[in-house]
C-alpha cells in the first residue's frame, strides 16, 4: 500500500536525522521499519505500539526536526485510523508539550493534529481529554509569545472543534440533522424587496410548529456528549462574562472571541436550545444575563465591552435570540427590543446606533421574524406593541431630516446608497474623507437603514397579504365574490391589525423621504412601497389607509408652477383635489422622472385593485385627466429634454419615450375594465360622469379651472367611457344608458364643441355594440327554429338593438338644430354602412327617418338622407325585413321626385334599378309546363359581355299568378318599380327621364327571363310600347325655340350664359335624347328575348306599329332619332338571323321597310343611307342561308338603287373631293359580302353584272399603229346556262325592279376613283364563283377589264389601268390553269370557249400594240412609277409567252395565230423605225420591243422538253415561220441602213436588236418536226426529213444563209464575229467542216 511505503520512508527520515545524536531513536526506528514489514494493514498498526512509539520517542527528544516529522508522522497515523485510542491521553500529553515549545512550527504542527482528532475516531469522549485538547488551543490562544497566524490558526481551530463537538452533540440527542437560523447576519441585496423575500427563503426550512410559534417539546435528560456539549457552553459563558473556565482550565481569554463563539452556536444550534432544557435554562439564565449586561447603555463602557466590536457582537447575539427564540423567551425577548428602541434616541455615538439600526432593519426585512413579533408582542394585550414602537423608531430617524443642518448632504448621500445597491456596488467613503464628510456619511446610514426598515415592514405586510390569499383566508381583487363583512382568518386579521397600527407611521415618513429626495434608486424603492401598501390596503378593504396612500402617491404624479401641499387622512373631496391639479394651459409642465416613476405606480394599483377602489377611482381619475393633458400640451416635456419637444415631434419619435409609455399605460388601464367586475365598472363610468358634470357646472359657472381645461376633462371623461364601452361590449346592457344619457346631455349643450364631442363619442359608442360578437350570428339564428334559451337570447338582442339605434331617433326629433339633426344621421350613416346587415327590429324607425328627411327643404339633410338610403339599397336589402320593401321602394321614389339636388334624384333611380335586382332574386325561375301542351318556352339568350348563349326557361300560363315568397308579393313590387320609373320617364328634367327611361329597359332586359307570359304583356302594352309612344309624341309636340343656358353673371352689363351644345339646345332635341334611349332599351329587350316575343299574343301588331315608328323617324325624324330606329331594328336581325330565330315575315318586313325608304326622295342625311346599307348588308350576311332567288334579287336591286343614285346625286364629288362618296364607299364595303350561297349560286351572274356596268364603257373605235379600225367588240350575247336551261340575256339582267334606263346610266357614268375600287373587288368575287357561273360572265369580264386596260392612254396618272392589268392576269392565270388542269369543262359549250379566246385576243391585241412599249403623254410620273408601269407590261408578256402559248390548252389556232402576231407586231417597233426615228425613242420602248422578240424566239426554240405537245408543237411552227421572217427583215434593213448611213454608226438600239437576232440564231434549236414549214429547197427539206437524228436542229439558219453571206461586209466587227459563228454552224449542219490530215488518213485506211 501506498501508505505504508510513505510511513517507511518517514521512518528512514527519522532514522538519518537520529543517526549521529540520538542513537537510540535510530535503533527505533530502523527496528519500527523491519515490524513495518511485517504489517499489511492500518489496523494491524493500531494494534501494534511499536510504531508509535518510535514517533513520540522522536517528539519527547524535543528538538524541533524531530518534533515535526514525529508530528507529521502521527497526523498520517491518526488520520489513517492506525492509532489505538488508549493511547490518546498519551499523545495529548505530548502535544501538551510542544504546544509550550517557542518554535511556530511545531505549535502550527501541534494545532493541525489536534484538529485531525477532533475529526477522526480518537475525537475525546471524556471531560479530561476534551478539556485537555480544547484547552492546548486556548492557552496557544492567550498565549502573548504566540504569532498572530499560531493565534489565527488557534481561534480556527478552536470554532472549528466547537462545531465538531456540537454536531456529534445533535447526533448524540437525535435532534434533527442540519443547521438552522442564520449562520452570520443576513447580507443585503440590490433592494429591500429582494431582501424580504430571501429572508422567506432562508426561513423555510424551519418545522411548522415553531413557524406557528407553538411550545416546543422539551427533554431534561441528556447523553455524555451532550453534557461534553453543556460543560463547554457554561464555560464559553464565563469567559464572555469576563470570567475564568473552570472546566477548560483557562483563567481569562478575550470576551470578544468568546462572544463569538457563542453567536455561531446559537445561531447554527438551534434545535439544542429548543429540545434540550438544560441549554435552554443555560441560554435564558446565563446568557441572556450576560448580554443584558452587556447591553446597557447607562454606564459609561470601559475596556474590551466599549469597543465596536464587542457591541457588534452583543448586538448580533441579541438579534439572534430575538429571531430564534423569542417564541420561548418571551420577557427576555420583550428586555432586548425596549432597550434595542430605547438605543435609538439616546445620545450614544453615531456608530452605535447604526448598529442599533441595523438590526432593527433585519428584523423588519424578515417577514417571518416580524410576524412572530407582531402576533407575540403587539397582537398579546399585555405585551408591548414592540412592532409598531420599531416603525415608529424608524419614522423617528427618517424624519429627523428635516431638523438636520446638513440634511440636503445626508438626502443626497442617501440617494447615492441606494443607486449604489441597486447596482450591486457596495457604497463606502473616500479614505482620505474629512470629518464633516463622514459625519453626513454616517447620518445617511442610518437615516437608509431606517428607510429600508419601513420598506422592509411595508413589504412583509404585502408579503403577508399575499400568503393570506394563498391559503384562501383572503380573495383575490380579481374575484367575482363579494368580500365578507368581517375577515377571519388568522393571517388576514394579522395583516389588517399590522396595516392599522402601521399605515399612517409609515404614510408620514415614506411621504417626507419621497418628497425630499430626487435619486432614482431610493424613488423606485420607496414608490415601490407605496403600490405594495397600498394593494395590500385594496386587498384588505381597508378605506382610509388605501385613500391616504392614494392621495399621497397623486401628489408625486405631475408638477404644476403651483400646487398646494396638502395631506388628507380621509377620502379627499375631489373638488379640493382638482384644485391642486389646476393649471392653466400655457404654464409650462415638466414631468421629472420621479413624476413618471409616480404615475406608473399609480398604473401598477389602479390594474391590480380596479375592482375594490370604488369611490377612490375619483382621486385616480382626476390625475389621469391632468397627465392627458399634460400629453396632449405642446408646452409639456420629459426632465431629460431640455426644451419643450412640440406634440407632432414627440409622436414622430423612432423611440418610446416617457409621454408614450405613459400614454399607452393610460390607454390600457382602461381597456382592462374588461376584467372588472360589473360593479367596478359602474363605479368608473359613475366616477368619470361626476368629472364630466363637475367640468360642465364650472363652465357654465365660470368659475375653477380654465375652459381648456375643463374642455379636456370632459374630453378624458368621455373617451375613456368610449373605452370601457368598447372593451366591454359583451355585457354592455347594465350601463349602456348610463353612458348614453351623458352623451345626450352633452350633446345638448350649446358649447359647439362639446356638441361634436357628444355625437363622435355616440357614433362610437353604437358602432361598438353592433360590431360585437354578440352580434355576428344574429341574422343566421333568427332563421332557425330557436330553443327556449335561444329565444331568450334573441329577446335580449332585440331590446339591445332598439336600446342602441333609438337615441338616434330621440336626438333628431328632440332638436331643432341642423348640426345636430346632420350629426345624427352621419351616425346613422355610419352604422348602416358597418353594420347594417345585423339590424333587424330597427328598420320602421330608420326608414320612416328617412321618408321624414325626404320632404325637407334643408339640402343637408336631404343629402345625408339619402346617403343612408344609398347604403340600405345597396348593402342591406338582404337584411330588410319582408314587410319593409315596399316601404323602402316608396322612400327610394320620393327621393326620386324630390327637386332639391338633381343628382340625389338621378342616383336614386339607379337604386331602384338595384331594388329590382333584389325583387327579381324573390321570383320564381323554374319551368313550368303548360297543362295544355306540355312544352316550356325556351329563349337563347346573348350576353353582350361574353357573347354566349344562355338559356333560360320561361314559364307558360301555368305561372300566370302571383308570386308570393315569405308573404311578400314580388310581382307587385315589380310592377310598382316599372311604375315609378314610367312615371320619372315623363320627368321634365331630361337627366332625370333619361335615367329613368334606362333604368326601366336595362331592368327588363336583365330579368325578363324571370318574367311570365302574362307579366311580359303587362309590361309591353303597359310600359314600354306606351313609354315609346308618349316620348315620340313629346318629340312632335316640343318646342323648337332655342334655350340660353344658366345664367353665370354678367359682363359689360350683359348676362353671361352656360354654353349648351347645340344638339341638346331646345325641348325637342332634349325629347330626341329620351327617344333615343327608348329606341336602344326597346333593341335590347328585342334583342333578348324576341323569340319568346313570337309566341305572345298580338306581337305581330305591336311589330308592325314599331315598323311604322321606325320608317316615320328614318324619313320625318332627326338624323339622332332615325339612326336610333335603324340600329333598334337592325340589332334584333343581326342577334336572331344567324341563329334561325328570326322568322322570315319579319325578316322580309325588314328589309321591304328599308326598300321602301331607299325609294322614297331622300331628305335623310348620308348617314342613315349609309346604316340602311350596312343593315342590309348584315342581314344577308347573318340570315345568307335563309335566303332564295327572288330574296336576293331584291337585295342586289336596292343595293343597284342606292348605286345609281349616289352616282347621280354624287357626280361630281369625286371630281371635288378626290375620294369616293360615303354611299358609294359603303356599298364597296359591302360587296365582298354578297357572294351568293350554293342554294343561290344561279345569281352570281346576276351580282357581277349588276357591278360590271359601273365599269368605264367604250362605244369607239379603237385605231391601231397601222391606221386601221377594230371594231369594239361589246355587242348583246346570249350565254348558255351551264345546265344546258334557258339562255340569260344581259337585257334580262338589266330590267331588275331597281334599274334605271340606259341613258341615265350613261349619264351618271362614274369617274375611275370608283372604278378603281370597284376592280379588286369585281375580281375576287369573280374568281369565288363557282366554274360554271364562272364560263357565263367570262366574255364580259375579259371585256370589261380589257376597256379598263385601255384607259392608260388618256389618263395615264390613273391606277385603273394598272389594276385591271393586274386583274386580268389573275383571271387569265386562273382560266389557263383550270384549263390545263382539269381539261376543257364538258359543260362548257365550245362555242363559249371560243368566246372568251376571242375576248382575250382581243385584249392582248389591243392593249399590246396600242398601248405598251410606246412613247407617253405624261411627264408627271416618277422613275419608280414608270419602272413598275415597266414591270407590268413584263408580267403581262411572261404570262402570255410563259402560260398561255406554251402551256398544252385547248386554243383555237386562229386565236394562237394572232397572239403569235400581236407579239410580232410589238417585236417590229425597233426595226421598222427610220434610224432618225430610233434614236428619239425612249429606252422602254426598245426594251420592250427586244423583249416581245425574245418571246418569239422562246416560243420556237426546242430543247428535249419531256412536256413538249402537240399544241407546243402547232405554236412552235407558226412562231418559227414568223420569226424567220421577222429576222430576214431585221438582217435586211441592217444592211441597208448600214450602206445608207455611210461612216455614221447605226443607232445603239439596232446595234443592240442585230446583236440580240445573232446570238439567239446561234443558240436556236428547233424541234425536228418544224423544219418542214420552213421555206427550204425540196431536196433539203427531203434529206432533213430522212436523216432527223444526223443534223443538229438548226436548219433555219439555212433560210437565212442569203442574208449571212451579206453580212460578211459589215463594218460592226461585233456582227462580223457573230456571223462567222452562224456560217461555222451552218457549215456543221451540212456536213461541210474542215477535217484533219490524221482523220482523212485513218478514213483512207
Amino acid at each position: 500500500m501506498a501508505f505504508m511505503a510513505v510511513l517507511e520512508s518517514d521512518l528512514r527520515a527519522l532514522s538519518a536525522e537520529a543517526r549521529r545524536r540520538y542513537p537510540a531513536v535510530k535503533d527505533g526506528a530502523e527496528h519500527a521499519i523491519l515490524k513495518l514489514r511485517t504489517l499489511s494493514s492500518p489496523s494491524e498498526i493500531a494494534h501494534n505500539d511499536d510504531i508509535l512509539r518510535i514517533f513520540l520517542m522522536a517528539c519527547e527528544v524535543r528538538t524541533i526536526k524531530l518534533s515535526i516529522i514525529g508530528l507529521s508522522c502521527l497526523q498520517k497515523l491518526i488520520s489513517h485510523d492506525a492509532v489505538s485510542p488508549s493511547a490518546l491521553r498519551e499523545i495529548l500529553s505530548t502535544l501538551k508539550d510542544h504546544a509550550e515549545m517557542a518554535d511556530e512550527g511545531v505549535q502550527l504542527k501541534t494545532l493541525q493534529t489536534i484538529s485531525i482528532i477532533f475529526q477522526s475516531r480518537l475525537h475525546p469522549e471524556n471531560e479530561d481529554t476534551m478539556s485537555q485538547a480544547l484547552g492546548i488551543c486556548l492557552r496557544l490562544l492567550e498565549n502573548s509569545r504566540s504569532s498572530d497566524s499560531v493565534r489565527n490558526t488557534a481561534a480556527a481551530t478552536f470554532r472549528q472543534a466547537v462545531a465538531l463537538i456540537f454536531d456529534r452533540v445533535v447526533l448524540a440527542e437525535s435532534l434533527p440533522a442540519g443547521k438552522f437560523g442564520f449562520g452570520s447576519q443576513l447580507s443585503r441585496t440590490s433592494s429591500v424587496t429582494g431582501d424580504v423575500n430571501r429572508s422567506i427563503n432562508l426561513t423555510d426550512s424551519l418545522d411548522h410548529e415553531s413557524t406557528r410559534g407553538g411550545p416546543p417539546v422539551m427533554r431534561e435528560t441528556l447523553t455524555e456528549t451532550g453534557k461534553l456539549g453543556l460543560r463547554l457552553l457554561e464555560d464559553l459563558t464565563s469567559l464572555a462574562a469576563g470570567g475564568s473556565a473552570i472546566w477548560l482550565r483557562v483563567n481569562i481569554i478575550q470576551r470578544t472571541f468568546a462572544l463569538d463563539i457563542l453567536e455561531f452556536i446559537l445561531s447554527n444550534y438551534v434545535a439544542v436550545f429548543r429540545t434540550l432544557l438544560p441549554y435552554e435554562q443555560a441560554l435564558r439564565r446565563q446568557i441572556c444575563s450576560i448580554l443584558m449586561t452587556s447591553l446597557r447603555t447607562n454606564a459609561e463602557l470601559e475596556g474590551e465591552a466599549g469597543e465596536p466590536s464587542f457591541r457588534r457582537l452583543v448586538l448580533r447575539s441579541v438579534a439572534h435570540i430575538i429571531r430564534l427564540y423569542s417564541s420561548s423567551l418571551i420577557t427576555e425577548c420583550e428586555v432586548f427590543l425596549s432597550m434595542l428602541l430605547k438605543a435609538t434616541f439616546l445620545d450614544l455615538p453615531l456608530w452605535h446606533r447604526i448598529l442599533v439600526l441595523e438590526i432593527l432593519r433585519g428584523f423588519c426585512v424578515e417577514a417571518r421574524t416580524l410576524r412572530i413579533l407582531f402576533q407575540n408582542f403587539d397582537m398579546h394585550p399585555k405585551n408591548t406593541n414592540v412592532v409598531e414602537g420599531m416603525v415608529k423608531a424608524l419614522a423617528r430617524v427618517v424624519s429627523n431630516v428635516q431638523v438636520q443642518e446638513s440634511s440636503e448632504e445626508s438626502l443626497a448621500a442617501v440617494a447615492g446608497m441606494f443607486s449604489s445597491k441597486a447596482k450591486g456596488i457596495e457604497w463606502s467613503l473616500d479614505n482620505d474623507a474629512s470629518n464633516s464628510a463622514v459625519l453626513v456619511a454616517s447620518e445617511a446610514h442610518a437615516i437608509t437603514l431606517a428607510v429600508e426598515g419601513l420598506l422592509g415592514v411595508v413589504f412583509t405586510v404585502a408579503t403577508l397579504t399575499d400568503e393570506a390569499i394563498d391559503v384562501g383566508e383572503l380573495e383575490s381583487p380579481r374575484c367575482d365574490n363579494d368580500p365578507p363583512a368581517k375577515w377571519s382568518g388568522k393571517t388576514a386579521i394579522l395583516c389588517l391589525s399590522m396595516v392599522d397600527s402601521l399605515w399612517l407611521t409609515i404614510l408620514d415618513a415614506l411621504s417626507l423621504i419621497l418628497s425630499r429626495s430626487q435619486g432614482e434608486a431610493i424613488v423606485l424603492e420607496i414608490l415601490k412601497g407605496y403600490q405594495a401598501f397600498t394593494q395590500a390596503c385594496g386587498i384588505l378593504r381597508a378605506v382610509e389607509p388605501l385613500n391616504s396612500f392614494l392621495a399621497s402617491l397623486c401628489k408625486f404624479t405631475i408638477n404644476f408652477p403651483v400646487e398646494t401641499e396638502k395631506r388628507s387622512s380621509g377620502l379627499p373631496s375631489p373638488v379640493s383635489k382638482r384644485s391642486e391639479l389646476s393649471v392653466e394651459q400655457r404654464d409650462s409642465i415638466v414631468l421629472t422622472p420621479k413624476n413618471v416613476q409616480a404615475l406608473r405606480t399609480l398604473f401598477n394599483i389602479a390594474h391590480r385593485l380596479h375592482n375594490v377602489l370604488g369611490p377612490s377611482w375619483v382621486l385616480v381619475l382626476e390625475t389621469l385627466a391632468a397627465l392627458d393633458r399634460a400629453i396632449h400640451s405642446p408646452h409639456a416635456t420629459t426632465q431629460e429634454v431640455s426644451t419643450p419637444v412640440p406634440k407632432f415631434a414627440r409622436e414622430l419619435s423612432t423611440q418610446y419615450s416617457d409621454f408614450n409609455i405613459l400614454s399607452s399605460l393610460n390607454s390600457q388601464l382602461f381597456e382592462s375594465s374588461a376584467l372588472m367586475h360589473i360593479s367596478a365598472v359602474k363605479s368608473l363610468l359613475s366616477a368619470l360622469c361626476q368629472l364630466s358634470h363637475q367640468c360642465m357646472l364650472s363652465t357654465s359657472s365660470g368659475s375653477g379651472p380654465t375652459a381648456s381645461q375643463r374642455i379636456g376633462s370632459i374630453s378624458f371623461s368621455v373617451e375613456r367611457m368610449i373605452s370601457i364601452l368598447v372593451n366591454n361590449v359583451h355585457r354592455v346592457e347594465p350601463f349602456w344608458d348610463q353612458v348614453v344619457s351623458h352623451f345626450l346631455e352633452l350633446a345638448d349643450n350649446p358649447n359647439p364643441h362639446l356638441k361634436n364631442m357628444a355625437l363622435d363619442a355616440l357614433d362610437q359608442s353604437i358602432s361598438a355594440v353592433l360590431g360585437s360578437e354578440q352580434f355576428e350570428d344574429y341574422k343566421q339564428s333568427k332563421s332557425l327554429e330557436t330553443s327556449q334559451e335561444m329565444e331568450a337570447s334573441l329577446n335580449r338582442l332585440m331590446s339591445l338593438e332598439c336600446s342602441v339605434i333609438s337615441p338616434l331617433k330621440v336626438l333628431y326629433f328632440s332638436t331643432q338644430s341642423v348640426d345636430v339633426r346632420v350629426g345624427s344621421l352621419k351616425i346613422l350613416l355610419h352604422v348602416l354602412e358597418r353594420y347594417g346587415e345585423k339590424l333587424h327590429y330597427s328598420w320602421p324607425n330608420i326608414l320612416e327617418l328617412l321618408r321624414y328627411v325626404a320632404d325637407v327643404s334643408e339640402k343637408d339633410l336631404v343629402t345625408i338622407g339619402f346617403q343612408n338610403l344609398r347604403v340600405i339599397m345597396n348593402d342591406g336589402l338582404s337584411a330588410l325585413p319582408r314587410d319593409c320593401l315596399q316601404v323602402c321602394v316608396d322612400v327610394t321614389g320620393a327621393y326620386s321626385a324630390q327637386k332639391t339636388e338633381l343628382n340625389i334624384s338621378l342616383t336614386a333611380v339607379g337604386l331602384l334599378w338595384t331594388m329590382t335586382d333584389f325583387i327579381a332574386k324573390g321570383l320564381l325561375n323554374e319551368p313550368f309546363e303548360e297543362k295544355a301542351t306540355g312544352v316550356v318556352s325556351t329563349v337563347k339568350l346573348t350576353d353582350s359581355e361574353n357573347m354566349e348563349d344562355k338559356k333560360h326557361s320561361f314559364p307558360s300560363n301555368a305561372r300566370d299568378r302571383p308570386c308570393y315568397v315569405d308573404d311578400v308579393d314580388f310581382e307587385k313590387l315589380l310592377f310598382s318599380v316599372f311604375s315609378l320609373l314610367q312615371n320619372l320617364g315623363a320627368d321634365e328634367r331630361p337627366e332625370v327621364r333619361n335615367s329613368a327611361v334606362r333604368t326601366l329597359f336595362q331592368t327588363l332586359g336583365t330579368h325578363g327571363q324571370k318574367l311570365s307570359k302574362s307579366m311580359w304583356e303587362d309590361c309591353l302594352w303597359n310600359y314600354v310600347f306606351p313609354t315609346l309612344n308618349r316620348a315620340s309624341f313629346m318629340v312632335a309636340t316640343s318646342s323648337k325655340d332655342e334655350w340660353q343656358g344658366k345664367e353665370l353673371g354678367t359682363r359689360g352689363g350683359k348676362a353671361v350664359h352656360m354654353l349648351i351644345h347645340h344638339s341638346r339646345n331646345t325641348a325637342q332635341k332634349q325629347w330626341d335624347e329620351t327617344l333615343v334611349l327608348v329606341l336602344g332599351g326597346i333593341a335590347r329587350i328585342l334583342r333578348l328575348f324576341f323569340p319568346f316575343f313570337t309566341s305572345l299574343s298580338n306581337f305581330w301588331s305591336g311589330w308592325e306599329s314599331l315598323l311604322q315608328f321606325v320608317e316615320n323617324s328614318i324619313l320625318n325624324g332627326s338624323k339622332e332619332v332615325a339612326l336610333a330606329a335603324i340600329n333598334c331594328l337592325q340589332t334584333n336581325v343581326n342577334s336572331h338571323s344567324l341563329k334561325g330565330n328570326m322568322p322570315m315575315p319579319y325578316l322580309i318586313s325588314v328589309i321591304d321597310v328599308y326598300e321602301l325608304v331607299l325609294k322614297k326622295p331622300s331628305s335623310y342625311s348620308d348617314k342613315v343611307k349609309q346604316e340602311i346599307l350596312h343593315g342590309l348588308g348584315e342581314i344577308y350576311v347573318q340570315a345568307k342561308g335563309s335566303f332564295n332567288d327572288v330574296i336576293y334579287t331584291q337585295l342586289i336591286a336596292i343595293i343597284g338603287l342606292a348605286v345609281k343614285k349616289a352616282m347621280i346625286t354624287n357626280d361630281n364629288f369625286e371630281m371635288e373631293f378626290g375620294n369616293v362618296p360615303p354611299v358609294l364607299r359603303t356599298i364597296l364595303e359591302m360587296l365582298p359580302l354578297l357572294g351568293p350561297t350554293e342554294a343561290t349560286s344561279s345569281m352570281w351572274p346576276v351580282l357581277l353584272r349588276e357591278f360590271l356596268q359601273y365599269l368605264p364603257r367604250q362605244d369607239t373605235h379603237l385605231q391601231n399603229e397601222d391606221g386601221k379600225i377594230d371594231q369594239a367588240r361589246d355587242s348583246p350575247v346570249n350565254y348558255e346556262a351551264p345546265n344546258g336551261t334557258t339562255p340569260i340575256s344581259r337585257d334580262k339582267v338589266a330590267a331588275s325592279p331597281g334599274s334605271e334606263s340606259t341613258a341615265a346610266i350613261n349619264a351618271g357614268t362614274p369617274s375611275y376613283i370608283f372604278a378603281e375600287k370597284l376592280v379588286p373587288l369585281l375580281v375576287d368575287l369573280f374568281l369565288q364563283a363557282p366554274t360554271a357561273e364562272k364560263y357565263i360572265v367570262y366574255p364580259e369580264i375579259i371585256q370589261s377589264l380589257g376597256r379598263c386596260m385601255t384607259t392608260r392612254r388618256d389618263n395615264p396618272d390613273s391606277a385603273l389601268w394598272r389594276l385591271a392589268v393586274e386583274a386580268f392576269n389573275r383571271v387569265l392565270v386562273d382560266f389557263v390553269l383550270k384549263t390545263t388542269n382539269g381539261g376543257p369543262d364538258s359543260g362548257i359549250t365550245k362555242p363559249v370557249r371560243t368566246r372568251i379566246w376571242k375576248e382575250i385576243a382581243d385584249v392582248y391585241e389591243i392593249f399590246l400594240v396600242g398601248y405598251c412599249g410606246r412613247a407617253l403623254s405624261s411627264n408627271s410620273l416618277s422613275a419608280v412609277v414608270l419602272e413598275a408601269d415597266e414591270s407590268l407590261e413584263m408580267t403581262i408578256l411572261n404570262i402570255l409567252g410563259d402560260a398561255v402559248l406554251k402551256l398544252p390548252i385547248d386554243t383555237p389556232m386562229d386565236v394562237v395565230e394572232r397572239l403569235v402576231s400581236t407579239l410580232d407586231r410589238c417585236a417590229s417597233r425597233t426595226c421598222s423605225l427610220p434610224v432618225e426615228t430610233v434614236e428619239l425613242m425612249p429606252p422602254h420602248c426598245s426594251r420592250f420591243s427586244l423583249t416581245c422578240l425574245q418571246k418569239l424566239f422562246s416560243l420556237s426554240s426546242y430543247s428535249n422538253e419531256i412536256n413538249w405537245n402537240t399544241m407546243r408543237s402547232e405554236v412552235s411552227k407558226i412562231s418559227i415561220t414568223v420569226l424567220m421572217n421577222r429576222c430576214e427583215y431585221i438582217l435586211s434593213r441592217f444592211l441597208t441602213d448600214e450602206n445608207g448611213l455611210g461612216e455614221y454608226p447605226l443607232p445603239k438600239a439596232r446595234l443592240e436588236e442585230i446583236i440580240y437576232v445573232l446570238q439567239e440564231l446561234a443558240c436556236l434549236v428547233i424541234h425536228p418536226d418544224v423544219p418542214s414549214v420552213l421555206p427550204l429547197h425540196p431536196c433539203l427539206r427531203t434529206d432533213l426529213a430522212e436523216d432527223k437524228e444526223k443534223h443538229g436542229n438548226r436548219s433555219h439558219l439555212f433560210v437565212l444563209l442569203p442574208s449571212f453571206c451579206e453580212l460578211v461586209t459589215s463594218r460592226e466587227i461585233r456582227i462580223r464575229e457573230l456571223v462567222q459563228v452562224l456560217l461555222r454552224l451552218v457549215s456543221k449542219e451540212l456536213w461541210l467542216e474542215k477535217l484533219s490530215l490524221a482523220c482523212e488518213k485513218y478514213t483512207s485506211r
